[in-house]
């Protein structure tokens, strides 16, 4: 067994140190070495994927992934490579088919009708049937509309009808003014809808182009609970709750919101539903192996005997940071080394993949 770990970063971004690597990178490879293990970091790029590739396949027992989405303005090539990685008995920290089966926001699709997604979601991938069905999904009420890239909010649009919802129509007229509030910044914009949809053409060009339309749930003033995820356990619990202002709904820290770092203990019900839901999540979202570090929100609903309930928000799979709370490094590497030593009694060959 190769006790050696890579871990994988585009240059670039805003989540670097001033060093020039993500902050949480290092003390990974601290945590690994205080272990008797060895680690590097690599930045993945296109013209040096043939080159990082064989070097990996000589040095790495395993790879940890912690490209951040929109880093590389292309990730096939690299998605591509991690696939030749772990068909040569690398070990994927983890597989890239896992990322993004858990990471893309057609995940929620995946799970409505669960105790953590309503049935009132879909997702678009063509703009035809989003012209066709946004306008449709508006007479519910106000809807959460969100691409498939980005993030720290950007392309999250609320969308509220402020014309033509009271005629008893099935579909709001694309003449109608919608009020439009970005998840980016809080900022709004009125437009008429089919202005709106027309701008929404860029979320669907290109592979891997979607649009996801759920309900808007006004508990979100409350806060968004990210749960803090290590392969099946519960690490901690970030509250994120968005700025004051009337228009605000954004859990991001660029909009204002404000953070609150707390442990699982004080938030038994949730993480007892996480547990729970942990193989269902699993199965549905393709039966790979859990990814290393994830992360899922929840927003806070009522159900209909008024008790709260936690509803999905969106899934985190490629590149979950960890600067304000280091010393997970250490859980990390323990994850790690665990994982590659259980590898080792198997079959040093084996992937616990679907294909």
């Amino acid at each position: 067994m190769k006790q050696h770990v890579i871990i994988f970063e585009a240059s670039g971004g805003s989540d670097k140190g001033s060093y020039g690597y993500r902050p949480d990178s290092k003390p990974i490879i601290d945590s690994l070495i205080k272990r008797g293990w060895t680690s590097e970091i690599i930045f993945y790029r296109d013209e040096d994927r043939g080159e990082i590739y064989r070097y990996t396949c000589e040095k790495a027992g395993a790879y940890i992934s912690r490209v951040n989405p929109g880093n590389l303005r292309d990730e096939t090539g690299y998605f591509q490579m991690l696939r030749e990685l772990v068909k040569e008995g690398v070990v994927g920290l983890p597989h890239p088919d896992a990322m993004i089966n858990y990471g893309a926001k057609n995940a929620v699709e995946k799970l409505k009708g669960t105790d953590i997604v309503p049935d009132d979601v879909r997702c678009y991938y063509d703009f035809e049937t989003f012209k066709s069905e946004f306008p449709k999904s508006l007479t519910h009420g106000v809807r959460v509309a969100k691409q498939n890239r980005g993030s720290t909010g950007e392309g999250i649009w609320r969308v509220e009808a402020i014309e033509g919802k009271d005629n008893g129509s099935e579909s709001i007229g694309l003449e109608c003014k919608v009020k439009c509030t970005e998840a980016k910044d809080n900022h709004v914009e009125i437009m008429p809808l089919g202005e709106f949809i027309d701008f929404c053409v860029q979320y669907l060009d290109g592979e891997g182009g979607m649009i996801l339309d759920m309900p808007f749930l006004e508990r979100i003033k409350e806060g968004e609970i990210r749960v803090f995820m290590l392969r099946n356990k519960v690490v901690n619990i970030v509250h994120k709750k968005p700025a004051e202002e009337a228009d605000a709904f954004s859990a991001t820290l660029f909009s204002g919101a404000k953070y609150t770092y707390e442990t699982p203990d004080q938030w038994p019900d949730l993480v007892q539903s996480v547990t729970k839901n942990i193989p269902m999540i699993q199965q549905r979202l393709g039966n790979y192996d859990l990814p290393l570090i994830w992360t899922i929100d929840f927003i806070l609903d009522t159900d209909n005997s008024g008790a709260d309930k936690y509803v999905l928000g969106e899934i985190n799979a490629s590149c979950v940071g960890f600067s304000t709370h280091l010393e997970i490094s250490d859980d990390v590497a323990d994850e790690v080394v665990r994982l590659m030593e259980a590898e080792a009694v198997v079959n040093p060959k084996w992937m616990a993949y679907a294909n």
